[in-house]
């Protein structure tokens, strides 16, 4: 095996479950497993039959390496054991998972494995052949085979929120777990990137620690006025579209197929290819695999930004609706540029709607920070209080900042302007012929969403006047 410093070969053998007991101790941040990367030089794997096809054994250990293991500071080593262990319990507690700084939660597990395979195949000058099947290939064939009876919808996911995002411990999902959690489909996602980066490294350059790989991707600064738009490289909140890069080229559906046929080798269930039904269901699967990770953007939840419970009933909107409404919330008037920034921007505005307005709940149904992500407000079937007169009849989207002069950035704008809106509409949500509106078209007393933001969409596709 190759050397990074640190390797971590862990299963994906899908999930278990285990009697209901909280975690406790450390914190289940990535914060944290970096720095305990970074504290630790070795430490022993996790095989199975798939891992060692593509990767090998993880370690044949001397006598002094022995000893170096016997020695390892045990809370640490309590530390990786839990973390790279994938498992839902019986009461829906995810565990495996790190909370990421910019508020997503990663499955450890299929991210090591991306990292190692890429490694594998740029030091010994193989093509990565394992990278896929490893990271996503063997979940998502596996619960698009064991759950082809229900609606493709139900076959991916849930989401989940943790008891506290300052201090993460528990990590709770919203409904019974599929094999491919959120969680596992985007720590799959950040592997194959990370390992196809290490794969397209020149032999000229050096192989970083794999603590500087982890801080590279999860860890950044974004500059006022620039956002996403300064940051070029590889970085978590463009896991989509930089996943979305690297896998669509290939067949998909052989891909999945093929890494199942080597499941099946591997277990000696190879009679399991005979079921008529395997290449519909990953049909099925993948198509809303593309909707739901490629062609919607990353929404955080409101459980994960810390909103406060709605006052009264939710009035459901009948869709799909045919207009959409863009804001700016002028208060906070500068662009949220991280996860806690924004987030604290979503309780303060729903704070003033709750507390000052008489509102039952923030007003808008989506908000977009200028970090990456857009922020769930009353959602896609809830009837906000966003453009008067006009809240059943369309979603109101508002930009974190004052945009009466300047722009939100690129990126941000595109957040709307393209995988809102395709999200919207591929989803039956919204018409494909809606018609897109400034909320100072629709009353009388504002100048919302601002004249820069305003003259900006007046050029988009289905704007009216």
């Amino acid at each position: 095996m190759t050397s990074l410093g640190l390797f971590f070969i862990v299963t994906l053998l899908g999930y278990c479950t285990v009697y209901s007991r909280p975690a406790v101790g450390h914190l289940r941040n990535m914060d944290s497993f970096i720095q305990a990367v970074q504290q630790v030089e070795e430490i022993a794997g996790h095989d199975d039959a798939m891992t060692v096809h593509f990767l090998g054994t993880s370690h044949i250990y001397t006598a002094a390496a022995s000893l170096e293991t016997a020695i390892l500071n045990t809370s640490s080593f309590s530390f990786f054991d839990k973390a790279l262990h994938h498992i839902v319990t019986d009461n829906g507690e995810e565990r495996g998972v790190v909370l990421a700084p910019d508020g997503t939660t990663v499955a450890l597990a299929p991210l090591m494995l991306g990292i190692e395979a890429g490694l594998n195949a740029q030091t010994e000058g193989t093509p990565a052949v394992g990278l896929f099947p490893l990271t996503l290939g063997r979940t998502l064939g596996l619960t698009f085979l064991s759950l082809q009876d229900f609606p493709p919808s139900y076959r991916l996911g849930p989401n989940g929120c943790w008891d506290n995002t300052e201090h993460p411990k528990v990590f709770k999902l919203y409904r019974p777990a599929t094999i491919a959690t959120d969680a596992v489909i985007y720590g799959g996602m950040d592997g194959i990137i990370l390992g196809t980066h290490l794969v397209n490294l020149a032999k000229s350059e050096s192989i970083p620690p794999l603590s500087e790989i982890l801080k590279g991707y999860y860890i950044f600064n974004l500059l006022e006025g620039k956002g996403l738009d300064d940051l070029p490289g590889k970085i978590s909140p463009k896991r989509r579209e930089l996943s979305r890069s690297i896998l669509e080229p290939l067949n998909l559906q052989n891909e999945v197929m093929e890494t199942l046929a080597l499941v099946w080798k591997l277990e000696r269930t190879e009679w399991i290819a005979f079921d008529t039904g395997i290449g519909q269901a990953l049909k099925e699967g993948l198509k809303e695999f593309v909707k739901k990770y490629w062609d919607c953007p990353q929404i955080i939840p409101r459980c994960q930004w810390g909103a406060k419970p709605r006052d009264g009933t939710p009035i459901p909107l009948s869709l799909p609706l045919d207009h959409l409404f863009v804001h700016h919330t002028y208060t906070p008037s500068a662009p949220c540029l991280s996860f806690p920034d924004c987030a604290r921007g979503m309780r303060a505005m729903q704070r003033y709607h709750q507390e000052d307005r008489g509102w039952s709940d923030i007003g808008y149904s989506f908000v977009v920070g200028s970090d990456g992500y857009v922020y769930e407000g009353v959602g896609w079937n809830t009837v906000g209080r966003h453009t008067r007169g006009q809240n059943s009849i369309g979603y109101g989207v508002s930009f974190i900042g004052n945009y009466s002069s300047v722009l939100p950035s690129r990126y941000s704008l595109d957040l709307l302007r393209r995988w809102m809106v395709q999200c919207a509409v591929g989803g039956g949500r919204l018409v494909s012929n809606f018609t897109l509106k400034g909320h100072r078209q629709a009353v009388n007393y504002t100048t919302c969403p601002g004249d820069a933001l305003f003259s900006e969409i007046s050029r988009w596709e289905n704007f009216r006047e």
